[in-house]
């Protein structure tokens, strides 16, 4: 029997979520309360500019994400500059970064918590509010740039995990009547 897109990513997501968060405690600075939805795998690299800091030295800043979501080892998305997530399913999201920990080493970009903006209302991202990046692997930028507009692209792996409000909490209270 073939399974659609939502029967892969919802089963195997919500064992990767397992996964994902089994034995590895989530720092309080990226924690969240809110419904899972899925966590999906992503592979790819961190690309760097090298530009001069305010002091005018040449150092590696951030540029953009290129990544491939996995599930299963199946391809089922990509994520790219905005930071945007966009699932094969057609949903689409995009976080603005709200907390921020740690990786495991120097050599692993940090843990996450992304307030999203859905860009679609439909799909398997649609009505997701929150998301964390967890278990980095690999990702940081390391020595000198020596050249203004230089690039620089360092190898990492990531899980998502994608959240949303529970559905209560969604409607409006209407009890007061001020």
């Amino acid at each position: 029997m073939a399974m659609n897109f939502k029967q892969l990513v919802g089963g195997i997501g919500a064992a990767v979520l397992l996964q994902a968060t089994a034995g590895a405690e989530i720092p309080d600075q990226i924690a969240s309360a809110e419904t899972p939805v899925a966590t999906i795998q992503a592979q790819g690299a961190q690309v760097y500019e090298c530009k001069a800091d305010a002091n005018g030295r040449l150092e590696w800043q951030f540029r953009e994400p290129i990544a491939s979501l996995f599930v299963g080892g199946k391809t089922v998305g990509r994520h790219f500059a905005g930071p945007t997530w966009e699932l094969t399913d057609g949903s689409k999201v995009i976080g603005k970064v709200v907390g921020q920990a740690p990786g495991a080493t120097g050599m692993d970009i940090p843990l996450l918590k992304l307030d999203a903006v859905p860009q679609r209302d439909s799909g398997m991202l649609a009505g997701v509010t929150t998301i964390q990046r967890l278990n980095t692997l690999g990702g940081a930028a390391h020595g000198r740039c020596l050249a203004a507009g230089e690039m620089l692209s360092v190898a990492y792996s990531a899980d998502y995990a994608f959240l949303r409000k529970p559905r209560w909490s969604l409607i409006p209270d209407t009890s007061r009547h001020d």
